[in-house]
């Protein structure tokens, strides 16, 4: 699945430390922004009114290479690279215009609640399959 879904943000003063860069935390936080944003744009919600499943993370990695700023201009570059029966698993590339200032993954399993109320690993559906496929 090669196609990429693009997403740019800007950085923002609270996401800074006191030495003026971007927090190592928030780079996993854009790396799910642009996952939300890449669903929206495929006209899907990972998180509906009324959801009958969920996508939490069971894995996330990220390699720093370089720091952002406050006010720079953020792309993360996200694409699936792989969907399993229970699991979608993406891979980004966070970019301040041609400079790759990090890597990274994150690993999301479907879920849903049983009857008892118990989270319990499902198949992702196929209308999400289709959608995430079709950016190939």
């Amino acid at each position: 699945m090669p196609a990429e879904f693009s997403y740019v943000r800007r950085v923002q003063f609270y996401e800074t430390d006191l030495a003026g860069i971007v927090h190592f935390s928030w780079y996993f936080r854009y790396m799910e922004e642009a996952e939300h944003a890449l669903w929206r744009h495929l006209g899907l919600s990972i998180s509906p009114p009324e959801p009958e499943f969920g996508f939490p993370r069971v894995n996330a990695s990220c390699d720093f290479k370089a720091p952002l700023r406050f006010e720079d201009e953020l792309e993360v570059r996200i694409r699936v690279e792989s969907i399993g029966s229970r699991s979608i698993r993406y891979a980004c590339t966070l970019c301040l215009g041609d400079a790759v200032v990090a890597t990274g993954s994150m690993t999301s399993v479907c879920v849903a609640h049983d009857a008892d109320g118990v989270v319990r690993s499902i198949d992702v559906p196929e209308a999400v399959v289709a959608r995430l496929r079709g950016m190939a």
